[in-house]
């Protein structure tokens, strides 16, 4: 079974918890980081331990949203092994998880319909990396550059 934390901030709280209950009726299990109300929350922090969540393997994918998905995807990934992308359309979700092997899908809770957010859900779940098989090697490479990336700013810090 599948592992799949998801978390937003006060804005995106209705469509986090609509897509929890439609993961859960899909047999994923899901994790749920909050919030709790539409109490104020700051979104680095859900977006911390989301992230650190599929970072350290407990959750095979992750879901944050916030008003827009922005704030969310550039605070994910200032975590090490994250690569959450902003998506809006189920061809931007499908090329994320294809071409960048992304392992966080961030949505805007008040820019996207919660119809939409469901099948961008289903796209990024149900699609799987190219850089794994034959002809895509290119994505592999691009990946593996991202990662040096990362291990490079961590030494200049």
């Amino acid at each position: 079974m599948v592992k799949i934390a998801i978390g937003a901030d006060h804005r995106g709280y209705a469509m986090k918890n609509a897509l929890v209950e439609a993961l859960r009726k899909s047999g994923y299990e899901v994790r749920d980081f909050g919030p709790t109300s539409t109490k104020s929350v700051d979104y680095p922090d859900t977006a911390k331990d989301v992230a650190e969540a599929v970072s350290d393997g407990e959750t095979e994918r992750g879901i944050l949203i916030c008003s827009n998905g922005i704030g969310m995807s550039i605070a994910a990934n200032k975590v090490e092994g994250v690569r959450a992308a902003l998506c809006y359309d189920v061809q931007n979700a499908k090329q994320a998880r294809q071409h960048n092997n992304a392992n966080i899908l961030c949505m805007g809770g008040e820019t996207t319909s919660q119809a939409t957010a469901k099948e961008l859900v289903k796209a990024f779940l149900e699609t799987s990396w190219d850089g794994a098989t034959k002809g895509g090697e290119r994505h592999a490479i691009r990946v593996a550059k991202i990662a040096r990336l990362e291990r490079q700013a961590k030494r200049v810090r």
